[in-house]
């Protein structure tokens, strides 16, 4: 392997886990805005079950990775 896909690698590897923990914290503050309008502390209230975060995160990691997949075409 010569230097240029060493870094190339390292980057990738960087960007992922950025990218990652970036969809976490997205996730994370849209899960507490919505708690927030369940408990009546916003203006607007939502009607039906609450969403559970963790499945609303798994399913927008899977979404991004769908994505990810298809863009490379």
């Amino acid at each position: 392997m010569n230097a240029g896909n060493i870094i190339n690698m390292v980057i990738r590897m960087v960007m992922r886990r950025l990218l990652r923990q970036g969809v976490n914290a997205g996730m994370d503050a849209v899960g507490k805005r919505m708690s927030r309008r369940r408990n009546g502390d916003d203006e607007t209230i939502a009607e039906g079950p609450a969403p559970d975060g963790r499945q609303t995160g798994q399913r927008m990691r899977q979404t991004a990775k769908m994505t990810r997949k298809i863009s490379r075409f």
